[in-house]
């Protein structure tokens, strides 16, 4: 008998932002979807006692850009701020790997800035909800 360990099915809680939606789709995606970054490994828990270096070590995001179908997100009433990302991040961005490498950097970057700064402190925390989440880009 033949065992089958993968994990097809599930469904992993993450909370993206838009930063631009398609919805009449693309020759590539024909159906309506969104360019969106998001967190894939958040930042670990800051105490006090820790030493700057610990901080700054523990205060490090990994985010991730996908194109994701609409029907595979959920809306929120939430806005983040990110200044800067709709210009990095375009359907161009996943043609080469150097490319979402560069535009991964620099989201990476802004996330640590909103995270250092104290700001929208619900994004930085992984979810105990069902689904995807989604917050507008306000520009």
């Amino acid at each position: 008998m033949e065992t089958n360990n993968s994990r097809t099915g599930l469904i992993k809680q993450l909370q993206v932002v838009i930063i631009q939606p398609q919805d009449a789709g693309s020759k590539s995606h024909p159906y309506p979807h969104a360019l969106v970054a998001g967190i894939e490994r958040y930042p670990s828990q800051i105490t006090r006692r820790m030493s700057k270096a610990r901080q700054t070590k523990r205060s490090k995001v990994k985010p991730f850009i996908k194109v994701i179908n609409y029907n595979h997100l959920m809306p929120t009433r939430y806005t983040l701020e990110l200044e800067g990302l709709k210009g990095v991040v375009t359907a161009d961005t996943f043609k080469e790997v150097s490319q979402r490498e560069d535009a991964k950097k620099t989201v990476k970057k802004a996330l640590e800035e909103r995270y250092v700064s104290g700001k929208n402190r619900w994004f930085f925390t992984p979810l105990s909800t069902a689904n995807l989440l989604f917050t507008h880009l306000v520009s």
